[in-house]
């Protein structure tokens, strides 16, 4: 009886000891830890909002964020440029104006630091990308979408996978794929004409952005793929539909979802996931048995991931990728960042130019004067020198992504204690940049910042404003785009066909209601009226 007594009271004993132990780490990791990290940054002179226990400052920005006055159309169109900005992340901004262009936050156990001063913009784009990547918590739940790719990789892995897929979009490469962007932009163009000379007065209206998601989707699968978009548009379109069911803003507070049971957008996730799956390896099947019996006569994207993939497994690097995985995984994440943002770039710029059709002129002037004719435009638009030389097209694509960039924000981990300037940010403090405020500050450019200038952009980016390294549309650093010379090359290209041959004006129809959904979306769409240019 006795012994038995004392086995239960060791065992009791065992299971407290267990018990506290949870306690105990539990409480060093949702409060000690965070505890010490703001205490680093409080004495360096970074303030912010006072946090609650356990949750943070999450209240207060579900508050600010429910209370925030949302004004989408207002009576003039051209002052709906710029008041949707207070409505995405509205704490962020009222925090800034509050604590200066630093401060710290926190969601639950998570440590967060805001970055808006420049000095120090130019200084995290001079670390490494050891020392900065991808936050976990952000990327995670993406897995559905990005899996482990180039996008959510960090240290070693990320270096291996840019080693590997960067110089397929070297410029070198994207020249090889300019056919291609002009082709299929080509068969868009012809399909307008053929709605116009059926339509009432010679006007159309178009919903530009899914017309123009259609054609950059045509132009990566091409390009990377061999695929047209007739074989790509289920995979796309799956995509999309992914894209929906992940834009979820609770995401950026960290919050997990502690329910036993999955939801029913879980699972519709997960089925998503398994469709675009099995339709993208059979592209790669398909692919394979092409190989095998010498069916390929270019090289692109999927065939450089395919010969990796199957490369020795003594890389190191490799051996963290089952084959299959990798390449689905990379294939995902680049239909998905290479089509998406650039359609969105292209969408937003004409309907900045139908609210300022004179530079529809000056750029049309500009095609004119340096490729000449129809015929000649179209060999024009293969010669990297030629498009160049369409500085005016240029001016206003960059500052369409000043205002519109894809990428509202820029976050990143500090994976280990880094220095910026003569700060010290400790390993695991998130650092957050909100992209719309930068690029309308009036103290960097000017207090006709929130004006459409592309003049400013005259003299390059460098001259454009006080401060370069606060223009980001791109992002910065080592985690700097891959596909920026693709993206420009193809905004060129299609820019140049449509303007050439098209005239835009808003539709009566159109509401202006960007809406932050992973990127920068036109929540109904940009409608806009289409003449066939005399």
């Amino acid at each position: 009886m006795a012994q038995g007594l004392q086995v239960a009271m060791i065992c009791w004993s065992l299971v407290l000891i267990g018990v506290l132990s949870v306690v105990m780490r539990l409480f060093k990791e949702m409060w000690l830890k965070p505890a010490r990290i703001r205490s680093v940054l409080r004495k360096q002179g970074i303030g912010g909002p006072p946090p609650s226990f356990l949750v943070g400052n999450m209240t207060e920005m579900q508050k600010i964020q429910s209370t925030t006055n949302i004004i989408h159309e207002p009576s003039d169109p051209k002052d709906f440029q710029h008041n949707w900005v207070p409505s995405i992340f509205p704490y962020l901004q009222r925090w800034e104006q509050k604590y200066g262009p630093v401060y710290r936050y926190s969601t639950g156990s998570k440590q967060h630091m805001y970055v808006s001063d420049p000095k120090l913009l130019k200084e995290l784009k001079l670390q490494n990308y050891m020392d900065l990547g991808v936050p976990k918590y952000l990327s995670k739940p993406l897995l559905p979408l990005i899996g482990n790719s180039i996008i959510r990789a960090n240290g070693q892995d990320f270096a291996y996978q840019k080693k590997l897929i960067a110089p397929e979009f070297f410029l070198n490469k994207v020249k090889g794929m300019m056919d291609m962007m002009e082709e299929s932009a080509v068969a868009l163009l012809k399909t307008w004409e053929r709605r116009l000379l059926k339509s009432e007065g010679g006007v159309l209206e178009i919903i530009v952005d899914k017309e123009l998601k259609t054609l950059s989707a045509d132009i990566i699968s091409r390009a990377c793929f061999g695929s047209t978009y007739s074989q790509g548009n289920q995979i796309f379109s799956k995509i999309a539909l992914l894209q929906e069911a992940l834009s979820n803003p609770i995401l950026l507070f960290g919050v997990i979802n502690f329910g036993f049971f999955p939801t029913e957008n879980d699972r519709k996730i997960w089925t998503l996931r398994k469709e675009v799956d099995a339709l993208l390896l059979k592209l790669v099947r398909d692919r394979q048995k092409q190989s095998q019996v010498g069916g390929i006569c270019k090289k692109d994207l999927l065939q450089m991931l395919l010969e990796s993939a199957a490369s020795t497994s003594s890389d190191m690097h490799q051996n963290t990728h089952k084959t299959d995985q990798f390449i689905l995984d990379n294939c995902r994440s680049i239909y998905f960042a290479g089509s998406e943002t650039t359609a969105l770039t292209a969408s937003w710029t004409l309907m900045l130019l139908a609210l300022h059709p004179k530079w529809q002129e000056c750029i049309r002037a500009e095609i004119s004067e340096v490729c000449g004719d129809d015929y000649q435009l179209h060999h024009c638009l293969k010669d990297t020198d030629k498009l160049n030389k369409l500085k005016t097209l240029t001016m206003v694509i960059q500052e369409s992504l000043r205002f519109y960039a894809p990428s509202v924000l820029v976050a990143r981990e500090a994976l280990e204690k880094v220095r910026l300037g003569d700060l010290d940010v400790p390993k695991g403090v998130h650092i957050w940049t909100f992209i719309p405020t930068l690029h309308r500050d009036p103290e960097n450019w000017g207090p006709d910042a929130d004006e459409f200038k592309p003049e400013r952009f005259a003299n390059g980016v460098s001259e454009a404003c006080k401060y370069p390294q606060a223009y980001m549309p791109f992002g910065y650093g080592s985690r700097l785009c891959i596909g920026q010379n693709f993206s420009m090359v193809q905004l060129k290209i299609v820019l140049s066909l449509i303007l050439s041959k098209f005239s835009f004006a808003l539709s009566p129809n159109y509401q202006h209601s960007p809406v932050y959904k992973m990127l920068l979306l036109p929540k109904h769409g940009i409608k806009l009226l289409v003449r066939r240019v005399q």
